[in-house]
């Protein structure tokens, strides 16, 4: 069965469990995806089944577009709520405090890769050596932060943005360092996908509707090829 998925990720399962799920819906052992999804965030997940898989390149360089929150004065060793604490000092800062910190990480911009990331160094995922309580040298990474909004700010004190960016972008470390940059520390309380290249969330559809019938939503590999890139 040849063609794509636009899944609507839950909460809880990482982007091969979700292909690992669907190879037994679709009794098909060929299926990946166009770009990871942390385990804990939601949103659209682009799925490849059957010789689909090999359109995968057609959508390397897709940005991606994501709803996040920002919770200040939290540092982890995840750079997300679900990590170990390191510091927790409370703080926070003002819309305008915050809005001017954002202007450094719009446009090119250089990121180091986060020890809990499934980037390989000599071999071994970097989130395996993490796990283990090791460390290693990383180098930063040219990445591109198209758009970078501040929204609202919740009941919980946590900030929004909406963020579109370019491959190989983490959102986690994205929000670490501006916490860092405004010296209270941060991390992300909350991920969703919104958009991956012309494909949107509105498009996407929960686990559940497709286990009920899942010839209905798999569609055509000409739409990848046709205009998948955005820039």
């Amino acid at each position: 069965m040849d063609g794509l998925l636009l899944v609507d990720k839950p909460a809880g399962w990482t982007s091969m469990d979700v292909c690992a799920h669907l190879r037994g819906v679709l009794h098909e052992k060929h299926i990946g995806h166009t770009g990871t999804l942390d385990p804990n965030a939601t949103g659209l997940l682009v799925v490849l089944t059957g010789k689909g898989t090999k359109a995968a390149k057609y959508a390397e360089n897709d940005t991606k577009e994501y709803s996040a929150r920002l919770r200040l004065g939290l540092v982890t060793d995840t750079q997300d709520i679900w990590g170990n604490v390191l510091e927790q000092n409370g703080q926070s800062r003002s819309r305008e405090e915050l809005e001017a910190a954002l202007d450094a990480f719009r446009g090119p911009i250089m990121q180091l890769p986060p020890m809990y990331s499934a980037i390989k160094i000599r071999g071994k995922k970097l989130y395996e050596i993490a796990r283990r309580g090791g460390d290693v040298q990383r180098e930063p990474r040219p990445i591109t932060i198209h758009r970078l909004e501040l929204t609202d700010q919740d009941e919980a004190g946590d900030w929004g943005l909406e963020i579109e960016c370019s491959k190989g972008t983490y959102i986690r470390t994205l929000c670490a360092d501006i916490g860092s940059a405004l010296g209270c520390g941060g991390c992300m309380s909350a991920l969703r996908r919104v958009r991956a290249g012309k494909f949107t969330i509105g498009q996407a559809h929960t686990l559940d509707e497709i286990r009920e019938d899942p010839e209905r939503y798999i569609l055509p590999l000409e739409l990848i090829a046709q205009g998948g890139r955005t820039q």
